[in-house]
């Protein structure tokens, strides 16, 4: 990387600083209405599913504008896009206060979600100012920006009880604004610009950012971030009103619930970045994705009443998850699929280090498309079925698909790159068992003990990993 040249230790520091504290505060932007929207649906009398869509709104903007935003950011570079991008989406933090209907909300909310696109426009500037093997834990420490949806739920409810939620918008307004100042005059252009723009060159075309998005394989990254990233958000969005509504609760006790979920999710973010340089970020995927399954299968089963016929008559007993319960297992769900973030994010810059702002444009939409139509059809699968559990079997059979064909793609990988794997029937997680370059050796080693000679090897076609 010869753009790291001259680089200083300090100078990554102050932007890994910057980037994270941008988009924390832009986070706790995009999430906002989690809370004010509890205050809204009560205002305007709206049902699960209006309110699904209203809190959901602000996700699609900040999912589509990725792929855009990305491509800007790999053009202009992140000090330009971010600062501009934080003072546009300010603007319109600011003029909510002044809108009464359902459908201006909508058109509000539009405008608000652009804080979701600083996450892309933070990878690519982040990332250019590490080497491959620090970008792991880099992008992780970036991501704990994430924190910014547990400052919502921490301090967003006190704010509304206290000035209301039009003045709460204003208030974020004025701190998004602080920030975005903060920030273009702190910050530095990052090494890769500067150093295209020293020597003349041009930024890459949109065609060619946008080619690695033929390959099924950025497709495959984008459902695993569909889950991690997507239902984090659609959970932290919705997770109020569950309380709310499951448990009885005051608005300002689901937010702070509801935070104790978000914190850990965003958080080892950092911790998720390290041990996927440590472990490798597959490994990793496997931990988040089983663990889920546990943790969802648990909150998704509903409070169910039993009969039983006993040696004295009918027996009569429930099953049902207490408040606490759910508490402690959202907690785990959030630090799994905090891990799981930063693995997906770690494979982005070493497959296609050249396109991080298109590929990981793509997948931040498709995740964030996640907390755009999960929030939805949890409000619509409530309003049909009267199960409150019914979001958490939503995210278990989501889960279940992207387990299934990750497995699948590692496993044929593994046979086109080591064809004798074929014959382990029983190889069922390579990536928790014997890596294929040490089991190859070993077959290899095995082949010369017995026939004094190299076993023979078949030709095998690189595969996607």
């Amino acid at each position: 990387m010869k753009h790291l040249e001259g680089v200083t230790r300090p100078q990554q520091i102050r932007a890994l600083s910057l980037s994270t504290l941008a988009f924390t505060t832009c986070f706790a932007v995009w999430t906002i209405f989690s809370i004010i929207g509890i205050k809204i649906k009560q205002d305007l009398g709206l049902n699960e599913t209006q309110f699904g869509i209203l809190v959901a709104t602000p996700i699609l903007t900040g999912s589509i504008s990725r792929i855009f935003l990305g491509i800007w950011t790999e053009q202009f570079g992140g000090r330009r896009v971010f600062s501009l991008l934080m003072l546009v989406t300010a603007a319109c933090v600011f003029l909510l206060s002044y809108v009464e209907s359902y459908a201006m909300f909508l058109v509000a909310a539009l405008g608000v979600g652009l804080a979701g696109g600083s996450f892309i426009v933070g990878i690519a500037y982040t990332s250019y100012w590490f080497e491959k093997e620090r970008q792991g834990t880099a992008l992780g420490i970036f991501g704990a920006g994430n924190a910014g949806a547990a400052v919502t739920n921490f301090a967003a409810p006190f704010l509304l009880l206290a000035l209301g939620w039009e003045q709460t918008a204003v208030v974020y307004a004025i701190v998004l604004s602080v920030v975005a100042v903060g920030f273009w005059v702190f910050s530095k252009e990052d090494p890769l610009t500067r150093s295209r723009r020293g020597q003349g060159g041009k930024a890459t075309s949109a065609r060619e950012q946008l080619a690695p998005l033929k390959h099924l394989q950025v497709w495959r990254f984008a459902l695993y971030y569909f889950f991690v990233f997507g239902a984090f958000v659609a959970l932290a969005s919705y997770l109020p009103r569950y309380y709310v509504g499951a448990y009885d609760v005051s608005i300002a006790v689901a937010g702070s619930l509801a935070a104790l979920y978000t914190l850990p999710a965003s958080v080892f973010r950092a911790l998720g970045g390290w041990m996927s340089d440590r472990y490798g970020a597959r490994s990793i995927m496997y931990l988040t994705f089983i663990a889920s399954l546990v943790c969802l299968f648990l909150l998704a089963y509903p409070e169910t009443h039993y009969v039983v016929e006993g040696k004295e008559g009918q027996i009569a007993f429930s099953l049902a998850m207490p408040l606490w319960g759910v508490v402690v297992l959202t907690v785990l769900l959030g630090f799994f699929m905090s891990l799981g973030k930063a693995a997906v994010y770690k494979h982005i810059p070493v497959y296609y280090p050249e396109n991080v702002g298109s590929v990981g444009g793509l997948v931040g939409m498709i995740g964030g498309l996640g907390g755009f139509f999960l929030p939805i059809l949890f409000g619509a699968v409530l309003d049909l079925t009267g199960v409150w559990t019914s979001s958490y079997m939503v995210l278990f059979v989501l889960v279940a698909i992207s387990l299934v064909w990750m497995h699948g793609a590692i496993r044929r990988m593994e046979r086109a790159r080591v064809p004798e794997l074929g014959e382990e029937r029983y190889r069922y997680l390579p990536e928790l068992q014997e890596p294929a370059a040490r089991y190859a050796a070993g077959k290899e080693a095995a082949g010369r003990d017995a026939t004094g000679d190299a076993a023979p090897s078949r030709p095998g076609r690189q595969a996607e990993a």
